[in-house]
């Protein structure tokens, strides 16, 4: 993606860019540094990195890598951003992700905890998730930045979500389900903006990330929201 967001940054003067997330085990670590702090110094600090461990088999396939085991997937993304927090301590890292394991790595290591709102409904995923990263971080928790990820939102025209992208990645929930899930957004302008507000008052959730496909109607969210 460096290229994309190269030519981005140098278009534009006050866009915040960053991707979510690369696959920490495609790169070496200092190549990544490479890349990253060039992208920085073009975008005048506006860069964000976001990393993920990586889970798709097929993705490692595709690129001829070997799959190696959650644990050593964890661990690498551990290494990596060590790395990056020495040698480009200044640019702001995303890890998302649900499970302890990467959890832990991002609270302790990260800057923005990339929250996924949980794969089940009962009770308060969320809230259970960041406790978690709570007592994960200790001390630095109140340095780290919460976000999570937009994955539906309703068609221009409609208050009803296109539930796509979450019956991918969440194929256990109903569509009932889905629609109370954290990640989802239903209803009027008002009330998504509402339901922003509420990730941020009960939450302390202050990143949100879109789909693509939503990026011209969240802009009413956000004059909304302002």
């Amino acid at each position: 993606p460096f290229p994309t967001l190269t030519a981005i940054a140098a278009a534009t003067s006050t866009l915040r860019i960053g991707t979510f997330v690369l696959n920490a085990g495609f790169y070496k670590p200092a190549l990544l540094a490479r890349d990253a702090t060039a992208l920085r110094d073009l975008s005048e600090g506006r860069f964000d990195l976001g990393l993920g461990a990586g889970y798709v088999r097929e993705e490692f396939e595709a690129a001829e890598l070997p799959f190696p085991s959650a644990r050593d997937r964890i661990d690498y993304l551990r290494h990596t951003t060590e790395y990056l927090k020495e040698h480009a301590p200044d640019i702001p890292i995303l890890i998302a992700g649900n499970g302890d394991r990467l959890l832990t790595v991002a609270a302790r290591t990260a800057d923005i905890i990339g929250l996924t709102g949980g794969d089940h409904v009962e009770g308060d995923p969320l809230a259970d998730r960041i406790s978690f990263v709570r007592n994960a971080a200790g001390d630095r928790f109140d340095q780290l930045q919460l976000n999570i990820a937009v994955t539906a939102m309703p068609a221009p025209g409609s208050e009803m979500p296109i539930l796509n992208v979450p019956r991918h990645f969440l194929p256990g929930l109903s569509d009932e389900e889905l629609l109370r899930h954290p990640g989802v957004l239903s209803g009027s302008v008002s009330a998504m903006a509402d339901h922003i507000r509420g990730l941020r008052d009960k939450y302390g959730i202050s990143y949100v990330i879109v789909q693509i496909a939503h990026a011209e109607a969240f802009g009413k969210v956000i004059a909304e929201l302002r």
